[in-house]
């Protein structure tokens, strides 16, 4: 979806020159969250401060919402029946090869030598031992820090990246801040099964670097191993229309408030999932230039993301595991690994999967 941002923002409107896309761009690969929607509010951001982010960033976070919580209220009222069963069975093999697939393109991008390939094979063992992925990033950045000694990167100028519209970003992120916490606030004592999925999820969209994929570990963590609100199947169905909707995987944050808790927790759980790295966007804006060129910041970033390489890799096995296996769910998973690998687009390898599980599962 970069490339679609890209043709909207720089080639036919004009709004942002190609450099100050690309800078969009490495910002939003250097924060947590979901890339494609951090970079829609970097446009509004840009265009219009804080007020045209908020905007970008719920346009783009609606259509997803609406069609994932229209999918799964369907899925909830018929997940027994055999038609469904048939699809998800094929489906939740598929997932294992998304997933597989996400972790060999993560390890492409993340693992650049030696150092970096142990940091991966370590944060996999250590969540095969039973260990918390967010110990694993913490551990693998700090270990980055030290691995990775590099030589004192170029001082850059303090100045500030321009915002055409009225509004400090800095500002904008300290009232959001606020405002997501008294939400937070109100729903400890409103409700407390609303508060711990926010705060979940919350968690999730913190410590998920480098893109949407990454956030797949934490939610199986924490929703399968950890709470037990879904067993590995049910996450991997959530998986699945997460890849047949708009938007990022965190969507499924939709799919699984709404089985817990109804249209409050989906509202709750996808609002959750995406409001941090908004507050973040706001908060690095200003200072990215800074950060970019500094040697700490992109061997502790370097570390963290060689992490995410294990995390995928572990929880591609944990998936094997759970799913529903036969010849001709394995010959599923196969054709669809290979044809990721090929780059045929997701949506077509997710709908055509559940097309052929409907016909012969």
């Amino acid at each position: 979806m970069v490339p679609y941002v890209r043709r909207v923002a720089v080639d036919k409107n004009g709004w942002l020159t190609p450099k100050e896309f690309q800078d969009g761009v490495a910002l939003c690969q250097s924060i947590p969250g979901a890339t494609v929607m951090q970079l829609a509010a970097y446009v509004g951001l840009r265009v219009s401060g804080p007020l045209g982010s908020l905007a970008a960033f719920c346009a783009f976070i609606f259509p997803a919402f609406g069609l994932m919580l229209a999918l799964t209220m369907v899925y909830a009222k018929s997940r027994d029946a055999q038609a469904t069963l048939a699809i998800f069975a094929g489906l939740q093999a598929i997932v294992v090869s998304l997933v597989a697939n996400a972790a060999y393109e993560f390890g492409r991008k993340a693992i650049a030598d030696w150092r970096d390939g142990v940091l991966a094979l370590g944060a996999a063992f250590f969540i095969f031992a039973g260990g918390d992925p967010i110990l694993a990033i913490c551990a693998a950045a700090l270990a980055g820090l030290v691995a990775h000694r590099s030589p004192q990167m170029p001082a850059v100028s303090p100045q500030v990246p321009g915002v055409r519209g009225m509004g400090s970003p800095t500002r904008g992120a300290a009232v959001f801040l606020v405002l997501f916490c008294a939400g937070l606030a109100a729903l400890y004592f409103a409700d407390r099964r609303l508060f711990d999925l926010a705060t979940l999820m919350a968690k999730v969209d913190l410590f998920a670097m480098g893109g949407g994929f990454a956030s797949v570990p934490l939610m199986y963590h924490e929703m399968v191993e950890l709470r037990g609100w879904f067993d590995g199947r049910t996450f991997m169905d959530g998986i699945a229309l997460g890849q047949v909707t708009p938007g990022p995987i965190v969507i499924t944050a939709t799919f699984a408030g709404y089985l817990l808790h109804g249209f409050s927790g989906a509202t709750v759980g996808t609002v959750a999932v995406f409001s941090p790295s908004l507050i973040v966007l706001w908060m690095v804006f200003p200072h990215f230039e800074r950060l970019r060129h500094s040697a700490v910041f992109q061997r502790l970033l370097r570390g963290s993301l060689a992490s995410f390489v294990g995390l995928l890799l572990a929880v591609a096995v944990r998936l094997a595991i759970a799913a529903p296996w036969g010849p001709a769910s394995g010959a599923l998973a196969a054709a669809a690994l290979v044809a990721l690998l090929l780059k045929v687009d997701i949506l077509w390898v997710v709908l055509l999967g559940a097309a052929l599980s409907w016909a012969i599962l």
